[in-house]
């Protein structure tokens, strides 16, 4: 993960061209089982995008999430589920693959194709993106689903009922032009 961010940086310094990171970005998840919501959300996301290379690199600390129906549920989400000693960060790291002008004012549905790594397992994903586009701003949001059997976590019989195979994600952030 390191070494992406690095050769996005070295990347955009050789070439001069201006690298984007996020000022202020929110990941938030919810899981609708038949006998529970459970829902959190985080403010601590991190990532790059170089608008001329059309690559990006995010991060979460899973640890960071926070909103759920109890202390113990957190817990539980943290040890048991996310496994968070072992595994701190998800990420998501790749490219655009449309093309656009991301020079140009505008919005633009996009889709971001990459390693999607959540509880130490990558997984390829293809997932669709809206960019808006202003001076020195890039705004980005994102929909898309996880299902926890992509990244091998287990579901305990116990909670099946209140845990969903398929978590429903979503992501909004600001980007500005990184200081140099």
């Amino acid at each position: 993960m390191l070494l992406m961010t690095a050769c996005i940086l070295l990347t955009a310094a050789v070439h001069g061209q201006t690298v984007y990171e996020v000022e202020k970005g929110n990941i938030s998840f919810s899981s609708d089982a038949p006998k529970e919501l459970i829902s959190a959300g985080s403010d601590e996301l991190k990532g790059l995008l170089d608008p001329v290379k059309k690559t990006f690199y995010f991060k979460i600390p899973v640890s960071s999430f926070m909103g759920f129906n109890s202390p113990l549920q957190q817990e539980h989400f943290r040890e048991n589920y996310m496994e968070t000693g072992a595994y701190p960060e998800a990420s998501f790291k790749g490219k655009i693959v449309d093309e656009v002008d991301l020079s140009k004012p505008g919005t633009y549905a996009v889709r971001a194709k990459g390693k999607l790594a959540v509880h130490g397992i990558e997984s390829e994903r293809i997932i669709d993106a809206t960019l808006t586009v202003q001076p020195n701003t890039i705004s980005i949001s994102a929909a898309f689903a996880v299902l926890l059997q992509d990244h091998n976590i287990k579901i305990p019989r116990v909670v099946i009922e209140k845990l969903a195979s398929e978590i429903k994600v979503s992501m909004k952030a600001t980007l500005k032009p990184r200081n140099k």
